[in-house]
């Protein structure tokens, strides 16, 4: 269960927010708090122009009619996790596309899910009070999540890449 923050994702122009350093994640930190004071799981952050970025610590994505949006580079933290759900996608040629997502987009979104290291690949069944979809983690989600799990367990030849044996 999430909720849309009041806290921004950092403007580009603001600082240099796609390195990893500690004072970029104040933001970030902030956003989470505010969404488990109201006893939700995690904050999804707008971009300086209103638009989806990220949640708090993960990248977001939106499904509809079967296919996959996410926000452009341009606004978000990349992710190894981003680029994983990318491949996935492929591989199960499920279209995928970056572009703009507006609040709307996920209000009316058959599916929405995060992908991140801790997070992996995790559903999203409510946004602000509204059930996504069905309220339950839809059949995309479910998919590139099943297919992760498999791969970083070394399950799935395709994607032994991802691996460094120990």
């Amino acid at each position: 269960r999430t909720c849309i923050s009041s806290f921004r994702r950092p403007d580009f122009s603001s600082t240099l927010p796609a390195a990893k350093l500690s004072g970029n994640y104040l933001t970030s930190i902030m956003a989470r708090r505010e969404a488990t004071q109201r006893g939700l799981d995690e904050a999804i952050l707008l971009d300086h122009q209103g638009h989806v970025a990220e949640g708090s610590g993960e990248n977001i994505f939106v499904v509809k009619k079967g296919a996959i949006v996410t926000p452009p580079l341009d606004a978000v933290l990349p992710g190894l996790t981003r680029d994983a759900v990318f491949e996935l996608a492929h591989f199960h040629k499920i279209p995928i596309e970056e572009r703009t997502i507006t609040r709307n987009h996920l209000y009316d979104a058959d599916e929405v899910f995060f992908s991140g290291t801790a997070a992996e690949i995790t559903p999203i069944r409510e946004i602000d009070g509204y059930a996504i979809g069905t309220g339950k983690a839809g059949p995309v989600a479910l998919r590139i999540a099943g297919t992760y799990e498999k791969s970083v367990r070394g399950q799935v030849p395709e994607f032994k890449h991802w691996l460094t044996p120990v």
